[in-house]
């Protein structure tokens, strides 16, 4: 085991073919993370203990419970044998909003929907990203090429999730990972919000697929375009058209597929910006 970080060493037996050998790799830490706020439990997820700080922030921002970073008073990390707490306390406005609607939520890796209690909570009408924003089509596949490179953990685990933030100009800002792929795109969010970064001009890039859980999360951050690895759900699709979300998924080396507001984009053959 390498510390209490995101990775540890496991020895394994390797056997591809011939005879079983012992060997060793680097497997992704997944550990239990409680977000609180006020001292009351939020949620629990099974996530990557690193940068638990934007994941706390990020996952206040997604889920609606505050809009600016300073509406965190404070927040502490806290760790234990049974797993991590982010303890975070609002401020006094934000903090008596969330007691009207406190409920507790479990959410294991890959289940964005754990906690909601009615039809309405799961589908709510979405943010919309107004942003006038236009990019061109081939420096969004450039970016999609230049983010494997830049994920540090799946290089040596080949087991986590990434979400990153691109701009025109500038490239990859940020990138964080997770074992799950919500945990990733929540501590992006916290990491744009902690960072102040203007998000009207960029787009999200994601190594998973897109379900509507994402989309919800990319409008509140308010970026204008969602970029993809793997297909996109019809409700992802639908919910994207609503928010104003360009999305674009099924991104290859020679191209993607766009499945929402393309008139964002600039399809000419004009030079192109670097990625």
């Amino acid at each position: 085991m390498i510390g209490n970080g995101p990775l540890q060493q496991r020895a394994k037996l390797l056997w591809r073919g011939g005879n079983p050998t012992p060997s060793s790799r680097y497997v992704a830490e997944e550990r239990a993370i409680a977000l609180t706020f006020g001292g009351s439990t939020n949620a629990v997820m099974m996530a990557t203990p690193a940068d638990l700080e934007d994941f706390g922030v990020g996952f206040a921002l997604t889920e609606g419970i505050i809009e600016q970073a300073d509406e965190i008073a404070s927040i502490e990390i806290v760790e234990s044998n049974l797993g991590i707490e982010v303890q975070m306390w609002l401020a006094r406005y934000r903090a008596d909003e969330l007691s009207a609607r406190r409920r507790a939520m479990t959410g294991p890796v890959g289940c964005g929907l754990c906690g909601i209690e009615s039809l309405e909570q799961a589908c709510p009408t979405p943010r919309h990203v107004s942003s006038t924003a236009t990019f061109r089509a081939r420096d969004l596949l450039n970016a999609m090429s230049t983010l494997a490179p830049l994920q540090e953990l799946n290089q040596k685990t080949r087991g986590v999730h990434a979400a990153a933030f691109w701009q025109p100009n500038k490239g990859i800002g940020l990138v964080r990972e997770d074992v799950g792929r919500h945990n990733a795109l929540d501590k992006l969010a916290g990491a744009l919000m902690r960072e102040n970064m203007v998000r009207a001009g960029g787009a999200v890039l994601l190594t998973s697929r897109v379900s509507v859980e994402m989309v919800q999360k990319t409008a509140r951050i308010g970026a204008p375009v969602l970029v993809a690895v793997s297909a996109p759900t019809s409700l992802a699709v639908e919910t994207a058209e609503q928010a104003g979300i360009t999305l674009i998924a099924v991104a290859r080396a020679d191209g993607y597929e766009i499945f929402t507001h393309p008139d964002r984009l600039i399809f000419s053959d004009c030079p192109t910006i670097a990625a």
